[in-house]
């Protein structure tokens, strides 16, 4: 019936009120209304005016996410498109990165070449407030964004400055958009401090990306009515677990403990329980804490601080699993036989009492050092540690061998000092401990995803798509190279060709890189509607159900769950999540991806800054990738920078793609992935995110001074 009205001649666009006036439909029903027409608008079936009226559709028009880049071309990524729309730069005709945007393909994709687009109209504008760094003139200004993906300098004039000076770091607000070649026009509202001050650095990122740090007054007055204990009347219809050993294993810095295992074995029958902490009993659906949650979607963790999804008196406190406290929980009880597989499971809302707060440097110095002091501190709970690895090592052969791929990248440990400035970097290695419970995690999320897949229900799911076909012959061409091949069957690629691949390449010079390029042949996971599938984990069925303290899709589902118990989801209900649901799984999607940019840029930040105090010194690194411009060296602290082919000026230095080597046109010496090579730290930009090296040698090494050295280090410090 929408169909016939929308491409009906006679139709007129109208707003949302105006067609639900026209068709009579109920107010109870138009949130779910309202969620058809745009489902229907982002597959292009309808279209919507400037002035946000839906109209008849046009050829070949979506909806989608402008992002930019800094060399003023974009893209358009269109939920349910398989490759994102290419935008010229005389197309975007306004648009600024994370602008959602009408977009009108111009010529399809062909081959390699990706569809091309025009952006015909901006639908809802992501940048009011912008953050960057001022440049002043006499009478004007500019603020050179912090994201390099807003291609354009917004013009401030003398009088909206607040004062700032080159240097400061501010906050815009765009006064007028501009069009076509004219940039953007603001005025200040708050300036953060100088661009140099290691703790303007974080707040500044957090802006840009939109994070909201503080809670609204509303979501504070609520915490009055949050209780600190549990009571006699919150153990209705629980059951009572807190007389089985539980444990909870996380970091030394951890607060927010989500999650406590208890775990035993009977007749060749593992007995696992995962007691996931019960967050939506004090966090009511539409309530200004879970108003304030969806929008945040996740905490975000930086290097120097946590921006928690729910306020501290919550997350850490009575939503935490603290150690020695009744909490209330929604646990999973598994029974997994020998071959790693569920062969029976319950969901129940319980109540468990941790018995200890456990650390994985702890747990991992028992199950694999044998360490006699911590082995005797914890002698109790050693036995079901070590059941724990076994169990552990049981799903993940079980994983393994269905083709469930593991990327272990190190993670960076970077430590500051009391006034933010990093002064040491290492490696964060997994150990057996963290593994033990991403694999309990892992099988409980499987196991809740699939029983509910089943009973048909709405929900939540973690999907991750099949790789496109175009991507995987790229990265197949690519290791062939190296001398490595995966099996593409009919233009699909099984998960266990990337296991194969990742074993074969372990240990090799071009592990990194290739390890790399396999995962960003990937799509992204994200959060759906409709379960299908975990190409990554080879699963047929998953979800995220285990830490709702941190992500909101987990708070979600537990209302699902916990109602569907109590016998309470009917149709009605069932409706309500329809309507939602699927507004829910877009935002928590694009929140997810926000805060992992927003982590991504703190870490390089801090990197930057790290390496601005070594100027000068001298480290061996190893080559991790090639590019036209330079080559990148990864230094064993997981610092990585460029080295130029313009400052390589010992010859002229070309990169032979078929090869990937750079090598010299006169010389011949040829710099290839993996080769460790000796580099000098000559500058360590903020603004670009990044580390420059030169090549360096014994010889130099040998010369260097130490005033020379002290040189650089002033240097650093003055930047």
């Amino acid at each position: 019936m929408l169909l016939e009205l929308f491409s009906d001649e006679a139709y007129r666009p109208m707003k949302f009120k105006e067609l639900c006036v026209f068709l009579h439909v109920p107010r109870e029903e138009r949130d779910a209304f309202k969620s058809m027409l745009d489902q229907m608008f982002s597959k292009g079936l309808i279209a919507m005016t400037s002035d946000k009226r839906y109209s008849k559709p046009l050829p070949d028009l979506y909806q989608g996410i402008f992002m930019g880049s800094a060399k003023g071309f974009g893209f358009v990524r269109v939920e349910g498109m398989d490759e994102d729309i290419f935008i010229s730069r005389e197309d975007i005709n306004g648009a600024l990165h994370g602008d959602t945007v009408s977009v009108r393909v111009l010529r399809k994709s062909s081959g390699p070449r990706r569809s091309e687009g025009q952006v015909v109209s901006i639908i809802q504008r992501a940048n009011e407030n912008v953050v960057g760094t001022y440049d002043k003139s006499k009478k004007f200004g500019f603020v050179v964004p912090d994201n390099s993906k807003i291609s354009k300098d917004i013009f401030v004039r003398a009088e909206n400055s607040m004062g700032a000076v080159t240097g400061h770091k501010v906050v815009v607000k765009i006064t007028d958009f501009g069009a076509g070649n004219k940039n953007p026009e603001g005025e200040i509202i708050q300036i953060l401090g100088h661009a140099d001050d290691p703790q303007t650095d974080v707040i500044s990122v957090l802006m840009a990306y939109n994070i909201p740090v503080d809670f609204p007054d509303d979501v504070i007055k609520s915490l009055e009515k949050i209780p600190d204990t549990v009571s006699d009347g919150d153990l209705t219809g629980r059951r009572d677990l807190r007389s089985l050993p539980t444990v909870t294993i996380d970091g030394e810095d951890a607060k927010d403990l989500d999650d406590a295992i208890t775990l035993s074995k009977e007749g060749g029958i593992y007995h696992l329980g995962v007691h996931i902490a019960d967050v939506s009993h004090y966090v009511a659906e539409n309530s200004p804490l879970d108003r304030e949650a969806l929008r945040r979607g996740t905490s975000v963790y930086l290097v120097d601080r946590v921006v928690p999804m729910l306020p501290h008196q919550l997350s850490n406190g009575i939503c935490s699993l603290n150690e020695g406290c009744d909490r209330l929980t929604l646990s999973i009880l598994l029974d997994i036989d020998s071959k790693g597989q569920v062969i029976g499971h319950e969901i129940t809302p319980a109540v468990i009492c941790v018995d200890r707060r456990m650390t994985y440097t702890a747990v991992n110095g028992i199950v694999t050092d044998r360490d006699p002091e911590l082995m005797e501190e914890y002698r109790p709970l050693v036995p079901m540690f070590e059941l724990m690895k076994e169990t552990a090592d049981v799903l993940r052969e079980k994983r393994r061998q269905r083709g469930g791929i593991d990327f272990d990248f190190p993670e960076s440990k970077i430590l500051l000092n009391e006034k933010g400035f990093p002064v040491d970097i290492h490696p964060y290695e997994r150990n057996a401990a963290t593994k033990i419970i991403e694999d309990f995690m892992l099988i409980a999320n499987e196991t809740v995803a699939e029983d509910f897949f089943w009973q048909e229900l709405p929900f939540l799911y973690r999907t991750h798509e099949t790789p496109d076909t175009e991507r995987i012959r790229k990265l197949v061409a690519m290791i062939s190279g190296f001398g490595y091949s995966m099996k593409v069957g009919r233009g699909e690629v099984h998960p266990k060709e990337f296991q194969k691949l990742l074993g074969k390449i372990e240990g090799t010079p071009e592990e990194a890189m290739i390890s790399r390029l396999a995962l960003r042949s990937m799509k992204q996971a994200r959060y759906t509607t409709v379960n299908s599938g975990h190409f990554g984990l080879a699963v047929k069925y998953y979800c995220h159900f285990t830490s709702p303290i941190r992500r909101y899709p987990d708070l979600q589902i537990h209302r699902i769950i916990k109602e569907n118990l109590a016998g309470k989801l009917d149709e009605r209900r069932q409706d309500h999540y329809r309507a939602i649901l699927n507004d829910v799984a877009n935002s928590t999607s694009m929140n997810e991806r926000r805060a992992d940019e927003a982590e991504r840029d703190v870490e390089k930040l801090k990197k930057v800054e790290y390496m601005s105090a070594h100027l000068g010194e001298i480290y061996t690194g190893v080559i991790s990738g090639m590019t036209n411009w330079g080559m990148y060296v990864e230094l064993p602290n997981t610092c990585e920078g460029l080295v130029r082919l313009q400052d390589m000026d010992d010859d002229y230095y070309y990169y032979d793609e078929k090869n990937y080597t750079i090598t010299g046109e006169t010389l011949g010496t040829a710099y290839s992935l993996g080769q460790k090579v000796k580099v000098r730290v000559v500058s360590a930009d903020k603004a670009e995110r990044t580390i420059y090296f030169i090549l360096s040698d014994e010889e130099e090494e040998g010369e260097m001074k130490d005033h020379g050295k002290k040189q650089f280090r002033d240097k650093a410090h003055r930047q």
